[in-house]
């Protein structure tokens, strides 16, 4: 019995291992019936191909559905190893992060162990500045325990100077009325010894020796006297010590006014207890007479 169309097309759509066989076993079938097949037999055989066409047919569209479903699965399995590919590049990039991060962590060990390190070493150096602090506390206190002290000291120091000075004026004052008194001694001794004393170096005492004023300015000792037949005026100051250059300038400056006042020569002298050897010689030089007190 030659083979449908039909059933050529059907056993085109199976694969091809299975197509082989059912056409192997059609040809089989073919061949029995050539050689002895009876028209039931030829039945039976018919409805046999029939039913196998059908379970090829469903065995053709189940190999499509699993066709379709491997090209399906292959296109899972696609997306699956890329998202696989890049899953792996991307924990390949956690890893590399990975190691970069513990190298960080590690530096960052690094650092805060040298931060921890400073830090203890800041604290030492605290504890010692608070050490040297509470010191310098206790010596400030000290010292303004004595600054008060000294201050305490330097108040009554104040008050002894007050004291002192107090008493030093006093004792000036005393001593000044003192040296006024003997200055006057002098000078009243001088009215009375002079006169002598001068008649001893040929010079006359016209008038007696008084004390004066000139112009507003105090004259020890003046007279009128005649010299070496000249006469002119005495001009004279009394002190207890020539011991001073501004006294021997005190006198020039009082014998330039009454000369200038009075129009007269004037006859410089100087009265003392004591004259220095330097200043003696200067009133010399300038033709003044020092007459010291223990020459009368």
């Amino acid at each position: 019995m030659p083979i449908s169309v039909s059933l050529i097309r059907k056993l085109e759509s199976v694969p091809k291992d299975l197509r082989e066989v059912l056409l192997d076993l059609v040809e089989e079938l073919e061949r029995q019936r050539e050689e002895s097949v009876t028209k039931r037999e030829f039945n039976e055989l018919k409805e046999i191909v029939r039913e196998l066409s059908e379970e090829v047919k469903k065995l053709a569209e189940a190999q499509r559905r699993t066709e379709e479903r491997l090209v399906r699965l292959e296109e899972v399995v696609g997306k699956l190893a890329e998202a696989q590919r890049r899953t792996e590049e991307r924990l390949n990039e956690l890893a590399e992060a990975q190691k970069r991060t513990e190298e960080r962590l590690v530096r960052l060990e690094e650092v805060v162990g040298k931060l921890a390190e400073a830090q203890r070493r800041t604290e030492e150096r605290l504890g010692r500045l608070e050490e040297v602090v509470g010191k310098l506390a206790e010596a400030q206190r000290r010292t303004e325990e004595r600054l008060n002290e000294l201050a305490e000291a330097q108040r009554r120091t104040e008050e002894e100077i007050r004291k002192l000075a107090q008493s030093h004026r006093r004792l000036r004052g005393e001593v000044g009325g003192l040296s006024r008194s003997i200055a006057y001694a002098l000078e009243n001794e001088a009215f009375r010894r002079l006169p002598e004393f001068l008649k001893s170096k040929n010079i006359e005492v016209l008038e007696r020796v008084i004390r004066t004023e000139v112009a507003g300015e105090e004259i020890n000792l003046f007279a009128r006297i005649k010299r070496n037949g000249e006469e002119m005026l005495l001009v004279g100051e009394a002190t207890l010590r020539f011991d001073d250059p501004s006294k021997l300038r005190q006198l020039k400056r009082k014998v330039a006014l009454v000369e200038t006042e009075l129009k007269q020569k004037v006859f410089p002298v100087i009265v003392t207890h004591f004259a220095k050897g330097a200043l003696l010689e200067r009133a010399q030089k300038a033709g003044i007479l020092v007459v010291q007190s223990f020459e009368w």
